[in-house]
């Protein structure tokens, strides 16, 4: 795993210690800790942003709602699948994983609010890392000028203060299904974010995998 220098203003301000995270059973692997951040913040189209990494073994990996080859993909997982095939029948998108390696070839940056977490313990490590990651958010929107951003829940809407042109948010619903929707929503499914993040791109994205 590389960073890209691209982002070597924030990393060199990081002050967390690494292997002190590490002192109890955390995921994702240390040696993925840092992995979407191998994408050039200028390549970025769309940020993904999730809240916490997957707290059960085998599940966390670095990317945000995605799960390597073979586990059973995550409910929210599934209803943000249900939503696309929705949204682009004739795509005929099949998903038979919940691996969204694919989508980082589509320059999909797949973010969590925490980069870690303990064990069975979801948001564990969520003071730890809130500050960097917001300040990542930010640090997105002063060097990407083209890139949206999809805040799917409340905590995500929240980060919208750490973006500056508000043109390019789009937000909605929490895919998972015990999620509340906002008043007047429909709910996650039937929202039409992608198509919405699409608009503002003013291209296709392969959602494909």
């Amino acid at each position: 795993m590389t960073i890209d220098s691209s982002w070597k203003p924030l990393f060199d301000k990081l002050s967390i210690n690494i292997d002190a995270l590490y002192s109890d059973t955390v995921y994702p692997p240390k040696e993925l800790l840092f992995r979407v951040f191998e994408m050039n913040v200028h390549d970025i189209n769309v940020v993904l942003l999730g809240q916490d990494p997957y707290h059960r073994p085998g599940q966390a990996h670095g990317l945000s709602f995605s799960v390597p080859t073979g586990m059973v993909i995550p409910p929210s997982l599934r209803n943000v699948f249900k939503e696309l095939k929705r949204e682009f029948p004739t795509r005929n998108y099949e998903y038979k994983t919940g691996n969204l390696e694919p989508w980082l070839k589509e320059q999909i940056f797949l973010l969590n609010s925490s980069l870690s977490v303990v064990e069975n313990k979801p948001g564990s490590h969520m003071k730890k890392w809130e500050k960097f990651t917001d300040d990542v958010i930010e640090f997105i929107s002063c060097n990407n000028k083209t890139c949206v951003f999809l805040l799917l829940g409340n905590y995500a809407k929240n980060k919208e203060k750490f973006i500056i042109d508000k043109n390019r948010i789009v937000i909605g619903v929490h895919p998972s299904p015990l999620a509340r929707g906002f008043v007047g929503s429909r709910g996650f499914v039937g929202s039409s974010v992608f198509s919405k993040v699409e608009e503002k791109l003013n291209k296709e994205i392969n959602w494909g995998i």
